[in-house]
């Protein structure tokens, strides 16, 4: 039994009371005064315990039978079949002329408090290459610089970003962003990172060249590599560059970024593990720390994905299983 959180007496507490009661002829007083309850409790339980036997001494639920202002189900179909045609709360209460507040709740309780709850969520197409660097993923995370201490996810306050001007009224630079380009393995999920000043061509280009070397030395040859849309990734220099090097380039869907998943989600984890998970005084600071988060994401950190192990477990059970078939 499932007793309320406030509760006083537990299913046997109650049957004993009972028993005393109505079995051994103790007044209903002296029975309460040793459960340790109110006579007025003890009389509850006796009666419900005359009249329904065990079933009596179970907790009820203390919502009413009946509310006089429940809104009649046909109003509900009608507030329901008009949020399938994407009509706002505030449209569908000018409407019906009815409280917002009542169709909001209304539209929460049956799961279409969202609209995105009104479209078919289309399933997951899970994949995994199965040789290592068959295929890595390519993305850029922005990040806004530290130049005063910790940020406003601590202190709370908002930095200002913006054009400011000095006492001579020229333009001096700001807060300004930084930007984490990251490239993860589709199959052992290895991971390499860097935090460069922005995301133009030849810097892509520069990153996808220490990427792979990267992985070169863990003994991973990459063959393909999946980016975005991004002007960088689409430029004739990332072309020259991709084809220089041996490797085929492969772009994710227009609008689509569960297509590069692996990177997306490995960003999230980036971020609330190393940009979010300390307090940092300055950029620099957080630059610093990011090649031991990185080692420990790659070597110790237990991977959902991949049976709760690291990615360089991963990585040494690929290719001993490669080298068993060669």
């Amino acid at each position: 039994m499932k007793l309320h959180a406030n509760a006083a007496l537990s299913l046997n507490k109650r049957r004993l009371l009972c028993r005393r009661v109505i079995e051994e002829g103790w007044s209903l007083g002296s029975a309460a005064e040793a459960a340790e309850t109110s006579e007025r409790t003890a009389g509850k339980w006796v009666r419900r315990y005359r009249s329904e036997g065990e079933a009596g001494l179970r907790d009820r639920s203390s919502a009413p039978a009946r509310v006089w202002n429940r809104t009649p189900r046909d109003r509900i179909e009608a507030i329901c079949a008009l949020r399938r045609v994407r009509m706002t709360g505030v449209e569908i209460a000018q409407v019906l002329e009815m409280p917002t507040s009542t169709i909001s709740g209304i539209l929460t309780s049956c799961g279409l408090g969202k609209l995105e709850r009104l479209e078919q969520r289309e399933p997951a197409r899970r994949y995994e290459r199965s040789r290592p660097g068959e295929l890595v993923h390519i993305d850029v995370k922005k990040l806004g610089r530290i130049v005063r201490g910790a940020g406003y996810r601590i202190t709370g306050k908002q930095h200002y970003r913006g054009k400011r001007r000095d006492r001579e009224g020229k333009v001096r630079k700001t807060t300004g962003w930084e930007y984490v380009h990251v490239c993860v393995d589709d199959a052992t999920r290895l991971a390499y990172a860097e935090v460069l000043a922005d995301e133009k061509a030849t810097t892509a280009v520069g990153f996808l060249r220490r990427a792979i070397e990267f992985f070169r030395r863990h003994g991973i040859r990459v063959e393909g590599v999946l980016t975005d849309n991004g002007g960088a990734y689409c430029s004739a220099l990332h072309a020259l560059a991709c084809r220089r090097l041996g490797v085929r380039h492969l772009r994710t869907r227009p609008r689509r970024p569960q297509t590069n998943g692996k990177a997306e989600r490995f960003i999230r984890t980036l971020v609330e593990g190393w940009a979010h998970g300390a307090i940092y005084r300055s950029s620099l600071e957080r630059t610093s720390a990011l090649e031991g988060w990185l080692w420990r994401y790659n070597f110790r950190r237990p991977h959902g994905a991949l049976g709760r192990r690291p990615p360089a477990a991963r990585l040494a059970e690929l290719n001993n299983a490669l080298g068993s078939y060669s």
